[in-house]
């Protein structure tokens, strides 16, 4: 049986990796910090800041995937049409001579790729409170599509 305060530390480590919206890899140094503090003194401690690290780490590999998919498709397809012409009109801006003939594909591609780091963001929040509300429950709890890169 875990302790409150075992139950409460392995669920503010879910809940330190949202540090990462006002600080800088806040979600990795929070969570090893109170992972390393805490994690010879309870195994309950452990599983969580394992779980939440490999997440994170996971969460960093798949976005880095994504975008190496989509940054040099965008690239490419700026590059291609340098002879653009950018026009201010009063209160308009205007781009000419932008062609996306025979790019729509590889459009297609990249946008897929952006609106997928999207939902992974999207979906990243909502697991992490889901976590740290199982681990104040006392419960253990393995994140889906983590790669076990801390064992």
């Amino acid at each position: 049986m875990e302790t409150t305060s075992e139950r409460n530390t392995s669920a503010f480590t879910h809940l330190s990796t949202l540090s990462q919206y006002i600080i800088p890899f806040g979600n990795y140094i929070f969570p090893i910090i109170i992972w390393s503090s805490y994690k010879d003194k309870s195994e309950f401690v452990n599983h969580h800041g394992k779980q939440t690290l490999n997440f994170q780490l996971s969460l960093l590999l798949y976005t880095l995937v994504l975008a190496l998919i989509a940054i040099p498709i965008f690239v490419s397809v700026v590059l291609q049409n340098i002879p653009m012409e950018a026009v201010f009109n009063d209160e308009d801006f205007v781009i000419r001579n932008f062609n996306f003939q025979g790019n729509i594909a590889l459009l297609s591609i990249g946008a897929t790729a952006v609106l997928l780091f999207g939902l992974l963001k999207f979906v990243e929040f909502f697991l992490v409170i889901y976590a740290s509300i199982k681990a104040s429950n006392g419960e253990l709890y393995n994140y889906p599509l983590t790669i076990p890169f801390i064992k």
